[in-house]
């Protein structure tokens, strides 16, 4: 994990510094420590005040925007494949990603340009409320007297997912005006990103982190089984509960400024869980540090590799990620693993 961390802290550094116009990384250094609060008056500034408004107001809001995306998807995805039981898991299978692209492309089609208090745009604001709309129907639907299905919750969310995104292609067919824009947007991007984002979906990810890193000891009894974990004392009704509506949170605050960006909460579990094992209180933190990494490089190539043009970040993950997942599942470690 201190690897990890070196690794995240000389990503968003190097990230900072690659673009249409380089930036050397002392001067990276420099801008954003003369920033930092405590020691900021210590630190000499170099750089021209170019680089120190590129640095500040486009590239670091759009680099840490997709730190905090890659860490909300990746510790949804640990949670979700231990809720769930299921190695093929992901953050978006509960039906977030659909009732966020419902409230996105809502917000488009209608043309809403307000904010709130300067702070939130109609775009995250209504992919925010749609995600967590749509969480809320998944579970209504899902539970019944006994508590929350497991297998129930799943199918609903899978149905649900399905309903939303025939209505989602409806509405792109009805505004042709905006039908770029929404794929643009369906397909993952960070090109608008600013700190108002990051302000959004902060609070969302760091809360939802540390509550499921607080229930670590309780995932690892619920990947044997409700049964095994309700006569370890676990309430595993409750845990689940919590853990639904943390990863909710986290997925909707990541999905609200960034779009659907897939493969994350899939991907970076397996290779986190290959390398750590299966405990949760080292996986859930691995892997946080691993998806922040994994997506600031996967933004850093999306907005690089046709310069001065711009690729989605949730094609680029899809090249990489798909074809890995193959690779993990079809090598004879994958088989064992996953039984297939």
């Amino acid at each position: 994990m201190a690897l990890l961390l070196v690794c995240l802290i000389v990503a968003v550094i190097v990230a900072v510094s690659i673009g249409p116009l380089p930036i050397a990384l002392s001067d990276v250094l420099s801008i954003i420590s003369s920033k930092l609060p405590l020691i900021g008056g210590l630190v000499p500034f170099q750089g021209s005040p170019v680089s120190q408004e590129i640095v500040m107001a486009v590239r670091l809001p759009r680099v840490l925007a997709a730190a905090i995306v890659g860490v909300g998807l990746a510790t949804s995805g640990v949670t979700l494949q231990a809720l769930l039981r299921n190695p093929l898991a992901d953050p978006y299978i509960i039906g977030v990603s659909a009732g966020a692209s419902v409230g996105a492309t809502i917000a488009s089609v209608l043309g809403l340009g307000f904010s709130v208090i300067g702070a939130l745009y109609s775009i995250p604001l209504f992919a925010f409320a749609g995600a967590i709309i749509t969480v809320l129907i998944v579970y209504s639907l899902a539970r019944s007297s006994g508590g929350v299905s497991v297998l129930t919750l799943l199918l609903v969310g899978i149905a649900i997912t399905s309903l939303f995104s025939a209505v989602v292609t409806l509405l792109r067919l009805l505004s042709t005006d905006m039908a770029l824009s929404i794929v643009f947007w369906l397909l993952g991007s960070l090109n608008l990103t600013t700190w108002n984002y990051v302000y959004l979906a902060l609070p969302f990810t760091v809360v939802g982190f540390f509550v499921t890193f607080y229930f670590a000891r309780d995932l690892n009894a619920i990947v044997l089984g409700e049964e095994q974990a309700s006569h370890l004392g676990v309430e595993t009704e409750t845990v689940k509960k919590i853990m639904l509506v943390c990863v909710s949170l986290m997925t909707a605050a990541a999905v609200s400024i960034s779009g659907v960006i897939g493969f994350i909460g899939l991907i970076v579990p397996h290779i986190i869980r290959m390398l750590v094992g299966s405990d949760h209180r080292i996986l859930l933190p691995s892997a946080a540090l691993t998806g922040a990494i994994v997506l600031i490089a996967c933004d850093t190539i999306s907005r690089t590799i046709m310069s001065p043009a711009e690729l989605p970040v949730g094609l680029i993950t899809a090249l990489v990620g798909g074809p890995f997942f193959i690779y993990l599942l079809t090598s004879k470690k994958g088989r064992q693993r996953y039984s297939l």
